[in-house]
């Protein structure tokens, strides 16, 4: 556990996944089949969690593929107006498309349309993870739509492998979608041995429930895995979070706000657990503030713009009553 804590500290993470554009209904409140106007801004659960990385004072660099057409050179720009480094982003011609999210800011009948259509983060090659400098980095993170197809599925284990053989910790948010998959069978069977190679696992109720067969199931799936000297955070929406480590069981609460959106939650929380355990914040401290940084962001429009920085946090923490008991 020692090797992990020690990677995350070094506050340099290679990052696998995809980079998508967002498309918001403006002003808040309106629902996305009225909007006149929607902002965009950049979106996909890995470059989220960069910008949010990047915006607490980390280093991230997003290995992905992007089109080469507009949107694509959008995702880009976006990224390196956050700081991410863009070094193993490699552009494709094609009829391949970068993803695009279109949703609201809105809770009352919320609703996110993604269209995933010859989707080319998929793209990523057992060469492209090759490039990789991985001693540069002191954690490789993944999110699981990433292991929904191939030749992506294939490559990122791939990095699994040159991570390890470098001493790298991987990082895996399971991040489930079920839109991605060919089925529920391969999603389970392919997101189980993501996490069988990984260090850390962070995934809610639902992803461990679906990775067990039954939500009744998941926490002994975290524990199960916990059992195996992996760090686990096991999240329950409302109900806070179970950090599984070492033999221990650390339940944390969550920090009530008034949403305006329930998207973006999961990689802000990612993007704070990481950045405070790099910070140097013990276990519990860094979860609680990774659920600060979600509260965060589902309190304003956007993802990656609502990704708060450093400063930001910290006088949410000190302006907020505290988090709920567990």
């Amino acid at each position: 556990m020692s090797a992990l804590i020690d990677g995350i500290r070094k506050g340099r993470f290679a990052v696998f996944g995809r980079a998508g554009m967002d498309m918001f209904a403006d002003p808040q409140g309106t629902k996305a089949e009225w909007a006149e106007t929607f902002r965009a801004d950049l979106g996909g659960s890995s470059a989220n969690i960069c910008a949010g990385l990047c915006k607490l004072g980390m280093d991230s660099a997003l290995v992905t593929s992007v089109s080469d057409d507009a949107v694509g050179r959008f995702c880009t720009n976006k990224l390196r107006h956050y700081g991410v480094g863009t070094q193993y982003v490699k552009v494709i011609g094609g009829e391949y498309r970068v993803s695009l999210a279109v949703y609201e800011s809105t809770m009352k009948d919320f609703q996110l349309c993604i269209y995933r259509n010859n989707a080319v983060d998929f793209q990523v090659t057992d060469e492209d993870v090759d490039r990789v400098d991985y001693a540069a980095f002191g954690a490789l993170i993944t999110a699981g739509t990433v292991f929904a197809a191939e030749p992506s599925r294939g490559s990122t284990f791939r990095a699994f492998e040159n991570a390890r053989k470098a001493g790298v910790p991987v990082i895996f948010d399971i991040d489930y979608r079920p839109y991605s998959w060919p089925s529920s069978e391969v999603a389970a069977d392919v997101l189980s041995r993501a996490g069988d190679e990984s260090d850390l696992i962070v995934g809610n109720d639902e992803e461990f429930g679906f990775m067990a067969g039954g939500i009744e199931k998941g926490l002994d799936k975290a524990r199960e895995l916990a059992a195996r000297g992996k760090m686990v955070i096991y999240k329950m929406g409302q109900k806070g979070a179970v950090s599984l480590v070492d033999g221990q069981e650390i339940r944390t609460g969550i920090y009530p706000v008034t949403a305006v959106k329930p998207n973006g939650a999961g990689d802000s929380f990612m993007a704070g657990l990481l950045a405070s355990i790099a910070s140097g914040h013990n276990l519990r401290d860094a979860v609680l503030r990774g659920s600060a940084c979600a509260s965060i962001v589902v309190s304003k429009p956007g993802c990656a713009g609502a990704m708060p920085t450093t400063v930001e946090l910290e006088e949410f923490l000190a302006g907020h009553p505290g988090p709920t008991r567990t």
